[in-house]
């Protein structure tokens, strides 16, 4: 007979702590007496227990013990208790958005509290008996927040406008909250770009983002050497601890190796980076494509005369080099019912609509007719050379000619063949859509490009064992597809059709994609 709760004394009393078994809130019992669990009571989600016992933390199922002790949970009516912190702006306007779509949908009556500055919750009860059913907790604050609330366990969903960084996947992996740069652990909700924005009498109406750098660190201190008035640039961004002025370091400043000036004028909320330069024609900030106001937005553009103005399709298609995917983290443990059923709701079509609603980019694919992309075309001629020539041009859009590109595209990490986070979600997208039979008896072509350094020939080899690799991901994660209803093929067409200037690692990292079009 195993008898858990002597084990546990035994080792507690050999390290002196034999008081503190006292201290412990529960006792899970197997129901033929034979295994107990004594511990803190960590979390329920409604079906498993999660213990901190001696033997370390311990998911327990429910259906099979009984449990004794001041800290065991209700079990008729159980109330759903999800603690989420981090992102300000995905607290205060995304999550209720959706979570009030969610309830309005599932026959819940929801409720808003404030408990205090920064902290509020939404209660969700049974329409009719009025039972609460599930507590959603939030911490609106900021990424750097979010992240160490989830290490301390003291969050169950960390909110953030960057991806996690190596030392706080790290350090939760240490904690035994799973990979967090894995998959599994984490979801892109919504999709926003960063945008540089002026006044609106401000002359300049683009720039290039080797250009943005560099007046960020410095380098560039005058509009005159952007073609502007004589006149001092005034720069202005989010606080430091916001997630979305770390994402500009991270996709902005880091390539173009370059750290941020010191004395830039930074803000805590977007309406007053947004007021600040409106007021001033001198000013530049770097704002939420969700919120522009009435400032001017300037066009990205490079050396080659290329642009890439931003936009819903744009940012959806990542064409557009400055993304600002917005982030949800969670660790690796179950989360209650009603939160899994909240997420997987997040995912599907009408949260979509409430997303675009909220002024937020959405992930719904869109087809895009071949007619209607005029300027890919133009730069697709405008490249031919001794390396791609007319010829080259001329076969891939024979191979592309009645067909739709969907706006679900891949793209991948600066120097390496993984994909960035939001190609990663694109994979569990279009997997999703394929199980669901939306592509049934149609053809799904995946189509290589590349950048235009090195040999032409190596360039859409490598482009084409690309499309390859992100076929086999998409199948894989398409687990219930039917394969006889499936039509994959996989192309490439290297350098041929460029979306920007290959003199800057933002241009080469946009042309190396993988496009997915439908026939």
């Amino acid at each position: 007979m195993l008898r858990l709760r002597a084990a546990v004394c035994a080792a507690l009393s050999v390290f002196g702590f034999a008081g503190a078994v006292w201290a412990q809130d529960v006792t899970l019992k197997s129901h033929d007496g034979d295994v107990e669990i004594v511990g803190t009571l960590l979390g329920f989600d409604g079906e498993f227990y999660r213990v901190d016992s001696v033997y370390g933390e311990l998911t327990v199922d429910g259906s099979g013990v009984t449990c004794e002790g001041p800290g065991c949970p209700n079990l008729i009516n159980y109330v759903a208790d999800i603690s989420i912190s981090g992102s300000d702006t995905m607290a205060e306007v995304l999550m209720p958005a959706l979570l009030e779509a969610f309830a309005l949908r599932n026959g819940y009556g929801i409720e808003r509290q404030d408990v205090a500055e920064n902290r509020f919750e939404y209660h969700l009860s049974q329409r009719g008996s009025g039972e609460l059913r599930a507590r959603f907790r939030f911490h609106a604050n900021n990424a750097d927040e979010g992240f160490a609330d989830l290490l301390a366990d003291e969050a169950d969903i960390a909110m953030s406008l960057r991806e996690i960084r190596p030392a706080e996947a790290a350090l939760g992996y240490e904690a035994g909250l799973g990979d967090m740069s894995d998959t599994n652990r984490s979801r892109v909700l919504a999709l926003d770009g960063m945008v540089p924005i002026v006044a609106a009498s401000n002359p300049i109406s683009s720039i290039s983002p080797k250009q943005l750098a560099e007046i960020y660190a410095g380098k560039i201190n005058n509009w005159n050497a952007l073609g502007g008035p004589n006149a001092p640039i005034s720069t202005h961004l989010a606080a430091v601890t916001s997630g979305f002025a770390q994402a500009v370091e991270d996709q902005l400043m880091a390539p173009a190796n370059m750290p941020l000036r010191e004395d830039i004028a930074r803000h805590d909320r977007g309406v007053a980076l947004l007021s600040a330069v409106q007021r001033d024609p001198f000013a530049i900030g770097i704002a939420s494509f969700a919120n522009t106001s009435n400032a001017k937005v300037l066009t990205l553009t490079g050396s080659c005369g290329f642009s890439l103005a931003a936009s819903r399709r744009t940012i959806k298609t990542e064409d557009y080099p400055l993304n600002a995917p917005m982030f949800l983290y969670f660790p690796a443990r179950r989360l209650p019912k009603l939160a899994r059923d909240f997420l997987t709701y997040t995912r599907g079509p009408s949260a979509q609509v409430v997303i675009r609603r909220a002024g937020f980019v959405d992930q719904t694919s869109e087809e895009i007719p071949i007619n209607m992309q005029g300027d890919r075309l133009a730069n697709a001629v405008s490249v031919a050379s001794d390396d791609v020539t007319f010829s080259d041009t001329q076969e891939m859009m024979t191979a592309l000619s009645g067909k739709k590109r969907l706006t679900t595209s891949f793209r991948f990490q600066t120097g390496s063949s993984r994909l960035d986070a939001q190609s990663r979600s694109n994979v569990h997208q279009l997997a999703r859509a394929i199980e669901a039979g939306r592509y049934d008896a149609k053809r799904l072509f995946f189509v290589g490009f590349s950048d235009g350094e090195g040999p032409a020939k190596i360039n859409r080899n490598i482009a084409l064992k690309r499309a390859e690799a992100v076929r086999n991901a998409v199948l894989a994660a398409a687990e219930t597809a039917n394969p006889d209803r499936l039509l994959l093929e996989t192309s490439a067409f290297g350098e041929a059709m460029p979306m920007a200037c290959d003199d800057t690692s933002w241009g080469r990292q946009v042309n190396r994609r993988v496009e997915i079009w439908v026939e």
